[in-house]
């Protein structure tokens, strides 16, 4: 067969899969192709660009098609449904496909980068670590909410909390402070994943040396460092510090029209994790600027004052993610000159 572009809707057990020829028509149609098959159909084509959405798997199956010979894309699925005409195909698998087909062509589209083994079983260490953080989280709401229904409110902070609530037991029914203690027990058991997660975590930010070059900007730390790494690679996949700002979605977006332009609220696109750790460095910074008179110290103080406290992190984790996306891909040839 003549096909030089491949659309796939990926599933769990049923994919759709489009593939076009040479002279732009549909030459493979396959609205069902059961799971065991998909590779054994896609390694009997000759080398063509895939497209797929960026969505549970993808990463598997654009490592397997690559080792196949082939040029693989993924796309957020947003970029791919305006290709999606409704009135041309409809909602379903094989339009799915379809619209992916055509999508991954198209020259002004941008692409998620494909992350190796490594870089997927390092970061599943962050997913997992953020889980169990968000689950301590939800039982110490769940605890505040227990005890308000029966006259006890207590400070949000968790050490006050814990130390306080103890004075509090005895007054609560039997039932009650059965649930309180559980729940204690449940953060605690939290707490003890939290900390191995981050022994790990650091322990792999020792052994790499890029890691360890993240290191030293200002503002990220082990858990930062290692989620950068392992997020961007090597960098080749951004052409610039910018890029990677907004990917990780730390610029304004734009509404200019008349050739005036107007810069609105942070886009919020891309990783969540990822903007959460630069901009918790970024206060950390503010924090501790003291009365340091270093030139990247001046700058931040400048900023803080000219735009106030929460502009001022966005714009020193926007030029972390630059600094990072350079020293990833530069290595030792960067030199980081903040002083």
């Amino acid at each position: 067969m003549s096909i030089i572009t491949v659309g796939i809707d990926l599933a769990k057990d049923i994919f759709a899969v489009h593939g076009v020829g040479a002279s732009g028509k549909a030459e493979l149609v396959k609205p069902r192709v059961a799971r065991g098959q998909l590779l054994e159909l896609i390694a009997k084509l000759p080398p063509c660009l895939i497209g797929m959405e960026a969505c549970s798997g993808a990463h598997h199956w654009a490592r397997l098609f690559q080792a196949q010979g082939h040029t693989v894309r993924l796309m957020a699925p947003k970029f791919v449904a305006p290709y999606r005409l409704s009135g041309k195909w409809g909602k379903n698998d094989a339009a799915d496909a379809a619209a992916i087909c055509e999508a991954v062509t198209r020259p002004t589209m941008r692409f998620v980068p494909i992350k190796d083994v490594s870089q997927q079983a390092m970061l599943s260490l962050h997913r997992t670590r953020q889980g169990f953080i968000s689950e301590r989280t939800a039982a110490y709401n769940r605890l505040r909410g227990l005890i308000a229904e029966f006259g006890i409110v207590l400070p949000k902070k968790i050490e006050r909390l814990r130390r306080e609530i103890i004075a509090h037991l005895e007054a609560l029914p039997s039932g009650v402070r059965r649930c309180v203690q559980d729940l204690l027990a449940n953060a605690d058991e939290m707490d003890k994943r939290v900390d191995e997660y981050d022994k790990a975590i650091h322990q792999a930010v020792r052994e790499d040396a890029r890691s360890r070059a993240l290191m030293t900007l200002r503002g990220i730390g082990p858990t930062s460092a290692s989620a950068l790494r392992y997020s961007l690679g090597v960098g080749h996949d951004f052409k610039n510090g910018r890029q990677v700002a907004a990917w990780i979605g730390l610029v304004p977006g734009q509404y200019s029209s008349g050739g005036k332009a107007r810069l609105g609220r942070i886009t919020k696109a891309g990783d969540e994790y990822l903007r959460m750790l630069l901009v918790m460095g970024a206060r950390s910074v503010l924090a501790s600027l003291g009365d340091k008179q270093d030139r990247y110290s001046r700058w931040c103080r400048d900023m803080e004052a000219r735009v106030g406290y929460g502009k001022a992190t966005v714009a020193i984790a926007a030029k972390n993610a630059r600094l990072a996306w350079a020293v990833l891909k530069y290595g030792e040839d960067f030199r980081l000159t903040q002083a």
